[in-house]
């Protein structure tokens, strides 16, 4: 598709960041989902059910094996449970588009949408005083809603902040490049995707913001949550918040919050095994059934860190390498490639072709100005994002002759490990987090490497062919 839109051979080159972010997506995404299917399953056999919230807390502790002073973390439950999903995802995709992704899809949309609905109203009637909650659900609210303009300036909110959008509407992969490959000429692409990023931002959005924060300080109190929110949290809490509506309520609300996840997660898990399968399908003529052996051993030994050593900081990786930086530059590259070399007007001639739905011509502009230039300030500031965010006192450091002092969430200082005191790969005979981390970062270039091989082995074919 890239190599389509300009002269230039290189551009199939950018197509590797298409199946990259996919596959180490994939690694690591389905070790989150197999979470939100095993809570589903202790939802519903009480295993939550009188526990405190410090029991709950250690029963994720205990199951992810963090914590517990082992070197690989991980409990055969959760190793089970991740097999199971990874297996569910692998089947899924054997049976196809249509009887397969497009099957589930179907299924799992409007289950979780349901599921969202259900909880967010039981968050949104919580009041103080009611199944044992201490304030009005309405505070969690009002502190989601509340904006922090402050933080604008940081670029690594706008770094997660557009790693995320990008990760939720499969943009910066080639999820969407995949999709669209199966459209017809005159499809209506405006109105297709509008209308699933106002169905996206309603369920992320206006649902999950109704849910896990309101009920949290409804019951914990906001600075408990500001203290202690994080991606643990709902494994965390969430369960023991439950109880306190009783038995049989707090069976379904656990079915039903873990399930949304679990919906929301295998839809999108889905999403990043198409790609890669088309791959090897289209370009090496596999089967679907090799496509999908091929596909779920990649997965599985890439996930392999991620699982054994979570706490180690592999997952951790996988997650900032994959899931946000490698999403920003490839939508980078995206923008620009569409814009300047295939051409803002071939472009906006494909937008606008069968459109039901009239696109204003402001985003024309948008789309070859506003946001390569907004990507760019976004990748170069969290690039070199200076100590404590403050730009005022970085640039003076420099112009007086004593360097950019970098903070240790800017890219460059992840890189070079900067505000880690002890670098050391082995401490007394045993593998650091550094080392797992160095190590873990070499095999995700490993993979970005071997990919880049396939695509070229690829090319060389279709030219021998030809």
């Amino acid at each position: 598709m890239f190599d389509a839109m300009g002269k230039s051979q290189l551009l199939k080159y950018f197509g590797i960041f298409g199946l990259f972010n996919n596959l180490a997506i994939a690694a690591y995404y389905c070790y989150i989902e197999s979470w939100t299917l095993s809570y589903v399953w202790h939802s519903i056999s009480g295993a939550f059910s009188g526990k405190t919230a410090e029991e709950v807390s250690a029963f994720f502790s205990q199951y992810l094996d963090i914590g517990m002073g082992n070197f690989f973390n991980v409990s055969p439950p959760a190793f089970l449970f991740f097999l199971i999903t990874l297996g569910l995802n692998l089947w899924i995709l054997s049976r196809g588009l249509s009887k397969g992704v497009e099957m589930a899809s179907r299924i799992g949309m409007p289950i979780l949408i349901i599921f969202g609905i259900f909880l967010a109203i039981r968050a949104l009637t919580l009041n103080a005083g009611e199944h044992g909650a201490v304030y009005d659900s309405s505070v969690g609210m009002n502190f989601l809603w509340t904006p922090q303009f402050d933080s604008l300036s940081n670029p690594k909110v706008w770094l997660a902040a557009a790693g995320q959008i990008f990760f939720t509407l499969s943009l910066g992969m080639g999820s969407i490049h995949c999709y669209a490959a199966y459209l017809k000429e005159r499809d209506d692409i405006a109105l297709n995707a509008a209308s699933a990023g106002w169905m996206n931002e309603f369920v992320e959005v206006l649902l999950g913001g109704s849910i896990i924060i309101p009920i949290a300080v409804a019951y914990l109190g906001l600075d408990w949550i500001q203290a202690n929110v994080g991606f643990e949290m709902g494994f965390r809490t969430m369960p023991t918040l439950f109880q306190n509506w009783g038995p049989i309520l707090a069976a379904l609300a656990g079915v039903a919050w873990f399930g949304l996840l679990f919906f929301a997660g295998i839809t999108s898990s889905l999403a990043t095994g198409q790609p890669v399968m088309a791959f090897l399908q289209d370009e090496f003529k596999l089967t679907r059934k090799r496509s999908v052996v091929i596909f779920g051993a990649v997965t599985l030994l890439l996930a392999l860190p991620c699982v054994f050593l979570y706490e180690k900081g592999a997952f951790n990786e996988f997650d900032y390498w994959a899931g946000t930086f490698s999403l920003v530059v490839f939508a980078l590259a995206e923008a620009i490639i569409f814009s300047w070399v295939f051409g803002i007007d071939k472009g906006w001639d494909e937008i606008t072709r069968g459109a039901d739905i009239k696109v204003p011509h402001f985003f024309k502009f948008v789309i070859k100005y506003v946001t390569p230039l907004f990507l760019i300030s976004v990748f170069f500031g969290s690039m070199i994002k200076p100590a404590n965010g403050e730009w005022t006192n970085a640039f003076k450091s420099l112009f007086s002759g004593d360097g950019w002092p970098l903070a240790s969430d800017s890219v460059i200082g992840n890189i070079f490990n900067i505000g880690i005191a002890d670098t050391r790969w082995f401490i007394d005979g045993i593998p650091s987090n550094v080392f797992i981390i160095d190590m873990t970062r070499i095999l995700i270039l490993i993979t970005f490497i071997v990919i880049g091989l396939a695509i070229r082995a690829a090319w060389k074919r279709k030219q021998q062919l030809a």
